[in-house]
């Protein structure tokens, strides 16, 4: 559930805020459109949390607060960033960023908060469990956020080793060039703040509307990360999986071909 209308006064620390390490929360949502809209917490806390938020603007008088960054070891495979907005809950989570190695998760993540006083409540999961793997969460510092992020866009348009390359596609395309095309694909990786109107200019070489396009929802009203899209046609499906691997803002998109079935099953899912 989004709670839409309160004003949080960590926002208006964060939006011009310069941090100890550099940077500031304008020029990180330029790398990664993650920012909350509207001035509201896009991951407000929710009944029962047992987070209490300390968002005084005067935590840090004498010098600037450290960039609001953690990162996280030991997440399951199979995680996603819902699952990591789950495992935080109740904290304001700015950008997930998950690590590859070879072209595979490497079980580590990059977790961007809102202010900087949240960061000392994440640490207090450290070593919590995310299903049957405990977590570790340490601080980390923007340098380093933004050199994970240097990598994952330099390595989905193609940089790095070519075995490491020819992995990386072998593991993305299998089974991608035999399926079947109905006219919907399935997105995967959307960044939390990607709204219908970036999809559309993502394919803007298409023709489709919102109606045509159906942001998935966990049980709390929260982005999944993914979405399907419906084109005019089956070969139009096709024709935009050329689109697979490419880049909205700084996150690459993963694209599978679906079906009408699978997309309502995905979208009731979340209402």
């Amino acid at each position: 559930m989004f709670y839409r209308g309160i004003h949080w006064p960590m926002f208006d620390m964060f939006k011009p805020t310069r941090f100890a390490d550099g940077g500031d929360g304008r020029e990180m949502a330029a790398k990664r459109q993650r920012l909350a809209d509207q001035g509201s917490s896009f991951y407000g806390t929710s009944p029962g949390s047992s987070y209490v938020y300390n968002t005084s603007p005067y935590g840090y008088v004498s010098q600037p607060p450290p960039f609001p960054v953690v990162r996280l070891r030991g997440l399951p495979f199979d995680c996603t960033e819902a699952d990591v907005a789950e495992f935080f809950h109740g904290l304001d989570i700015v950008d997930v960023l998950f690590v590859h190695k070879g072209g595979k998760f490497s079980g580590e993540a990059f977790c961007v908060l809102s202010y900087p006083l949240q960061v000392d409540f994440a640490l207090q999961k450290n070593r919590q469990n995310m299903g049957r793997r405990y977590v570790e969460v340490f601080r980390s510092k923007r340098q380093e956020y933004y050199k994970a992020i240097a990598n994952e866009v330099s390595d989905a348009r193609g940089g790095g080793s070519p075995r490491r390359s020819i992995s990386r596609a072998k593991s993305y395309d299998e089974g991608k060039d035999s399926a079947e095309h109905t006219g919907v694909l399935r997105l995967r990786g959307l960044p939390f703040s990607a709204g219908k109107d970036e999809i559309i200019d993502f394919f803007k070489d298409f023709v489709l509307s919102e109606d045509s396009i159906h942001i998935t929802m966990n049980l709390e009203g929260r982005p999944t990360g993914e979405a399907y899209v419906e084109f005019e046609s089956a070969e139009d499906s096709k024709a935009a999986m050329a689109k697979d691997r490419m880049t909205l803002g700084s996150r690459y998109i993963e694209l599978f071909p679906s079906s009408p079935s699978e997309m309502e099953e995905a979208v009731s899912r979340g209402q």
